[in-house]
């Protein structure tokens, strides 16, 4: 019984120091990111490599930002994040890494000239909601999916206020908004505004006209 509860006492010690530890986070991004404006958060496959056709997509769309005024601020590792940094460097805007600790150890990448390194998840995700006035999503695996239905609920239950989340190649998102719009909304689950929630987009122009309509810098 006695070494139960010193287990549950160190246990409880553990979370109270983790809490200062959070607020470390917190607060570091927070002062950090506050004079990057305007921004525009970028999602996709870390498993992308260069000369793959999503990869240097990317890279054109955060370059076509960065010359019309937006920073652009990625999860700061390889892939899709690369190439979003690569972009925005280009460009000439602020290049944004919040790079995250993992078992596997996402490596910064070399394009970032702003990095933040987070261990928690939902701390660098307060940030990218935080700062972005606009989403771009490019095919991703869960991480991606994570992100995009985190903004989205954001939006549908007016935590945040509206912007455009852009969800880029239609072969990709397709069937993911079929199954909302054919399998959600006729069961009840999702209001019938809802799947307008999200833009589609197919090329570079197409992102850069939707985002500057709805953000003026």
């Amino acid at each position: 019984m006695k070494e139960r509860q010193y287990v549950i006492d160190a246990m409880t010690v553990q979370d109270s120091w983790r809490l200062f530890k959070i607020l470390a986070e917190f607060v570091e991004g927070f002062e950090i990111l506050g004079d990057i404006y305007p921004a525009v958060s970028i999602f996709g496959s870390a498993r992308v490599r260069p000369g793959d056709s999503i990869y240097e997509l990317t890279v054109e769309i955060a370059k076509k930002l960065a010359q019309n005024g937006y920073n652009i601020i990625t999860g700061g590792g390889p892939g899709v994040m690369e190439a979003g940094n690569k972009g925005a460097k280009e460009g000439g805007a602020r290049s944004v890494g919040l790079n995250i600790e993992l078992p596997m150890e996402q490596e910064p990448n070399p394009y970032a000239d702003v990095k933040i390194n987070f261990r928690y998840f939902f701390v660098r995700k307060v940030m990218f909601v935080k700062y972005a006035q606009a989403y771009v999503a490019m095919p991703g695996g869960y991480g991606t999916l994570d992100e995009v239905f985190e903004a989205l609920t954001l939006i549908q239950t007016r935590r945040i206020k509206p912007f455009p989340i852009i969800l880029v190649g239609s072969d990709y998102w397709e069937p993911l908004l079929h199954w909302i719009r054919h399998t959600l909304l006729p069961r009840g689950l999702i209001s019938a505004e809802d799947p307008d929630l999200v833009i589609m987009a197919d090329d570079a122009d197409q992102v850069v006209k939707f985002i500057t309509r709805y953000v003026i810098v």
